[in-house]
């Protein structure tokens, strides 16, 4: 195990050691599995006290980046991250960064679309008769009269990130499934008001049905109709009231 400690100061020791140990988890010195020293070897190694590095240890399992074991073959343990806490933790770093940092909301509908329209040529191409169940599955619930404000969100949320999976790439369907999450909810929120569900769902019908024929076009100008609809709305919930 390589761990660069070369400065230390007198305050927030555990926050360093922590940082430290975690730097070398994000950049592969530390691999998942991988058993960390020992409590009296990483004082040693920083020169600090075992309760210091217990401190910096309880920081790391608190982010998830370590757990602990007991018995003659225990220790410390880099965890293994796994695709839906990796997603957990960025739809939430998300969703701060937009509720503390006075996102525009025009932004968000930006950054969203955006990424979307960039993955979908893939999920033409790589789109399965899996997916395009998925996504007829998702717009008979929007269509149900039945169907709730809350549960309209969630299938809105679950249609797209049927899309995401369809482009076949794990990592995009992860970025793509995060932003879903994270910034779909909250356009939601803010416009239901105002939607019509039934042209939402003519629009994802009409998407869906464009990436069963594999017209990359027309999967993308249905999009961009969902686009401009949704900054539409928008527009509307900026007027001001009785106009």
């Amino acid at each position: 195990m390589a761990i660069e400690f070369n400065t230390i100061q007198k305050e927030g020791l555990s926050v360093q050691i922590a940082n430290a140990i975690r730097d070398a988890i994000l950049e592969g010195r530390l691999a998942s599995e991988e058993r960390l020293p020992s409590e009296a070897e990483l004082s040693e190694r920083f020169g600090v006290s075992r309760s210091t590095v217990r401190e910096a240890l309880k920081r790391l399992a608190a982010q998830n980046l370590i757990r602990s074991e007991r018995g003659s073959s225990g220790g410390a343990f880099v965890n293994r991250l796994t695709w839906a806490e990796a997603q957990d933790n960025l739809v939430t770093t998300t969703r701060l960064l937009i509720g503390m940092n006075d996102i525009p909301f025009e932004d968000a509908i930006e950054a969203r679309f955006a990424l979307e329209t960039s993955a979908l040529p893939l999920a033409v191409i790589n789109r399965t008769e899996a997916h395009l169940k998925a996504l007829r599955s998702e717009i008979a619930r929007q269509r149900d009269p039945l169907t709730s404000d809350e549960e309209f969100c969630a299938s809105d949320v679950s249609f797209h990130s049927a899309t995401a999976d369809a482009t076949g790439n794990p990592l995009l369907a992860f970025q793509l499934s995060a932003a879903f999450e994270a910034m779909q909810p909250l356009m939601n929120m803010l416009v239901y008001r105002l939607r019509d569900r039934e042209r939402i769902a003519d629009i994802h019908e009409a998407l869906a049905s464009s990436l069963e024929k594999q017209d990359s076009a027309a999967v993308l100008a249905h999009l961009d109709d969902l686009s401009s609809y949704t900054r539409e709305l928008a527009a509307q919930r900026r007027k001001p009231r009785g106009n």
